[in-house]
């Protein structure tokens, strides 16, 4: 297709995420070709931007840029190395018929897109497709650096279904993070807004989210509802905290950008503070000192949702990843010393 085509949404293919769409459309365009497309501006939804996780109702409007001939010869899927194949192998901590669960290590981009090279999840799916035909399918993300569950799905029917999931309210999304001090009060809910900051400058601009206050939203219509629920699990003195967060909404950067803003940035995040010698928050300073505050202490700890055949609630744990585990070992805090959902009575 060599023209920009403008495309509606029909009303069976309504209430799916974007990139779904496309696919069904148009299934020889990969999908971080989807992702790439929003990302720069080409696929816009009624005149607008969108991500390739934005639903799609009928009547919507979408503008497909020139796509490549789906007839032209496909460029050979770069070959898993025998290392990294043994490596997301033995990442996984849960496979049945329908989902595949990771324990996603720290710094494994879930995709390939900007500045983040070849080597990703979803360019080593081919290596967990255990004897199915076609590889095992993304359904959410999580940053490049931050660690822990991350599900598959094994085929699409399965993707389908585990996306409704996600929006659905039996899930449960528990993180830990160390951070720079001592929240006060030790839990409670974050509900600032969130929004894209302007520009594409050296400070990061562009690449961080600013939060907004509530009674502030008004004034920025581009902000999104977001709210995070956290709870201290424990802390030492009032250097650091360990904590349990529990994002309600999905926004991008959400628990990192609301930990900075109370104040408590999370260890090892140099984009939003938890790296630096300076902490607005209460003065002291980010850094424990040593190789702690060299990466970012966020772990996707559990992942509680209905399985998208038997319908039944379920849910995965991962053991903290080795510099987290030898921060905890430093600190002399111990996984199974805390509670595994705080929020059963928050």
């Amino acid at each position: 297709m060599k023209s920009v085509q403008l495309l509606t949404v029909t009303a069976d293919e309504g209430e799916q995420r974007l990139d779904r769409w496309f696919k069904r459309r148009f299934p020889h365009v990969t999908q971080g070709a989807v992702e790439k497309m929003c990302r720069t501006g080409q696929v816009r939804v009624d005149g607008a931007r969108a991500k390739a996780s934005d639903r799609v109702a009928e009547g919507m409007e979408i503008r497909v840029p020139p796509l490549p001939d789906p007839d032209a010869p496909r460029p050979q899927a770069s070959r898993v190395t025998k290392s990294d194949e043994q490596m997301i192998q033995d990442c996984v901590i849960y496979k049945d018929n329908d989902i595949i669960v990771l324990n996603k290590p720290a710094g494994l981009p879930s995709q390939g897109g900007s500045g983040q090279g070849e080597r990703h999840v979803d360019g080593l799916t081919e290596a967990l497709k255990f004897g199915y035909k076609e590889r095992p399918k993304l359904v959410h993300r999580l940053d490049k650096d931050t660690s822990g569950v991350l599900v598959l799905a094994r085929t699409d029917r399965v993707a389908r279904a585990l996306s409704e999931s996600f929006r659905h309210r039996n899930t449960r999304k528990i993180y830990w993070a160390l951070v720079a001090g001592v929240p006060s009060p030790k839990q409670g809910s974050i509900k600032y807004a969130l929004m894209k900051a302007p520009g594409h400058g050296r400070g990061g601009e562009g690449e961080k989210m600013l939060c907004i206050h509530p009674a502030k939203g008004g004034d920025y219509p581009e902000a999104k509802r977001a709210q995070t629920d956290f709870f201290t699990l424990w802390f030492l003195g009032t250097r650091c905290a360990w904590m349990a967060l529990s994002p309600i909404t999905g926004r991008t950067h959400q628990l990192r950008a609301h930990m900075a803003e109370l104040g408590h940035p999370i260890v090892g995040d140099g984009k939003y503070g938890g790296s630096s010698q300076e902490n607005a928050g209460d003065g002291w300073g980010a850094q424990i000192g040593g190789e702690v505050s060299r990466k970012l202490h966020l772990h996707a700890r559990s992942l509680t949702i209905e399985h998208p055949i038997r319908k039944e609630l379920v849910t995965f744990t991962a053991p903290l990843p080795p510099h987290m585990a030898k921060t905890w070992k430093l600190l002399d805090w111990k996984e199974g010393d805390v509670p595994e959902d705080p929020f059963g009575a928050f």
